[in-house]
């Protein structure tokens, strides 16, 4: 049966005791942070932003962990499993719609209270990684960046094109660097080096911020969620892939953490200049978009907190605190980001904590908790299977990413210039 997800603008209900409608407390976060308005391609240039961002300049790093043939069975897996994850949950959140739970915080006390604390802790960093944008404030930005979500898809394949033909350039050029591409490390360094590559990857192909897409969805929101992965997963396979495999076949195992630092040697860039830059001011203009995306949760909870959802949106009442706290969030964020060296490891240390929880473990689990398919079934037993092994890889992960970031530490420096 389809469903409608409720409109921004209604109140939202809850279910009493005898199953009656109930109206709930206004909830200012939902009325001015996430509006049912969007159709599907809106959705797919959503998910792009997310999921497409500069954290994927990694992945020639995490190859040099894996070799090729793990490198490409690991991309691939990722790509197939998230697919697949992304829209068990948007199943599941259409489900809740019907009941008034349109979010994923709902949801989670609904069924296991978990994801909330997580998803509010983890987003901001992971958004903010690197971002200029402190300034941004009010909710007038967020729809003058939807208005041009195609521009910015364009941007999107700007800088990953960019990136792409630098490490072809590079690889051709006189001043190529050695390549080997053995596995680096021996003994249990490969092992948890193999680790830390999945954790990459895992964090890569992670987007937090599923509910808050498919909450922007207009009604009805049935397919619209899966066209818009067929969008974002076009998108993302054309892009991923090449800046894996043009960035290792480049590079080697000697691919740094983000490959725009192979970019330079001593000093002196290995491209022509101005192609650097170009490069550098598109990787920075999508960490911008990605920002704004991202920020979605954290800018529900604060409307939530300290907006008054009887006023207008943008009376003096709700942008003077929502300019605020907004700014201040972004500022904080920011500075952490910026004093956090090796970005490598940071990556590593998002994917056990963060984005495997939330993007390979939880789906599954609230598929079978939701709609409970028969444990006789291929999906009950495939959806198992899944949580237990990305939980095995998860706390293995864990342990990998806290420990090179010890064995890391003694060359560390806040604020470092990468």
């Amino acid at each position: 049966m389809a469903s409608v997800a409720p409109n921004s603008g209604d109140v939202p209900e809850t279910y009493g005791e005898n199953g009656i409608n109930t109206p709930k407390e206004l909830d200012a976060g939902v009325l001015f942070v996430l509006k049912s308005r969007g159709s599907w391609l809106h959705c797919g240039y959503q998910l792009t932003t997310a999921i497409v961002a500069p954290a994927l300049l990694s992945l020639p790093f995490a190859f040099g962990l894996l070799g090729w043939v793990g490198g490409v069975v690991c991309l691939t897996m990722a790509a197939l499993v998230t697919f697949y994850s992304y829209n068990l949950l948007s199943l599941v959140l259409d489900h809740n719609a019907q009941l008034g739970k349109r979010q994923l915080r709902d949801i989670l006390v609904y069924l296991l209270a978990l994801q909330a604390k997580w998803e509010f802790t983890t987003l901001p960093l992971r958004g903010n990684f690197g971002s200029p944008d402190a300034c941004i404030g009010t909710n007038a930005i967020f729809p003058l960046l939807k208005a041009h979500q195609p521009h910015l898809l364009v941007l999107c394949l700007a800088y990953c094109a960019c990136t792409t033909a630098g490490a072809i350039y590079i690889g051709y050029s006189k001043k190529a660097p050695m390549k080997e591409y053995s596995v680096t490390g021996v003994g249990i360094n490969c092992i948890f080096g193999i680790f830390n590559a999945i954790s990459i990857i895992a964090t890569t192909y992670g987007s937090e911020i599923i509910p808050e897409i498919q909450a922007t969805i207009a009604a009805p929101v049935t397919g619209k969620m899966f066209k818009g992965l067929l969008v974002c997963y076009a998108v993302v396979i054309s892009t991923f892939f090449s800046i894996a495999i043009s960035g290792y076949w480049a590079f080697g195992n000697q691919s740094q953490g983000s490959i725009l630092q192979n970019f330079m040697v001593d000093g002196k860039p290995l491209v022509p200049r101005g192609f650097l830059l170009m490069t550098n001011a598109f990787t920075l203009l999508r960490v911008i978009a990605v920002v704004l995306t991202y920020l979605q949760p954290t800018n529900v909870v604060i409307e939530c907190k300290f907006a008054n959802p009887k006023k207008d949106q943008f009376s003096i009442r709700n942008v003077v605190p929502r300019l605020i706290f907004r700014s201040l969030f972004v500022v904080i964020a920011t500075l952490l980001a910026a004093m956090l060296p090796f970005f490598g490891d940071i990556m590593v240390l998002f994917g056990p904590f963060g984005c495997i929880p939330l993007d390979f473990i939880l789906p599954m689990i609230f598929y079978n908790v939701t709609f409970k398919p028969s444990k006789k079934s291929i999906i009950f037993w495939g959806n198992t299977f899944i949580a237990t092994i990305s939980t095995v890889l998860s706390l293995v992960g864990a342990v990998a990413s806290v420990r090179q970031i010890v064995l890391d530490a003694k060359t560390y420096r806040l604020f470092a210039n990468m």
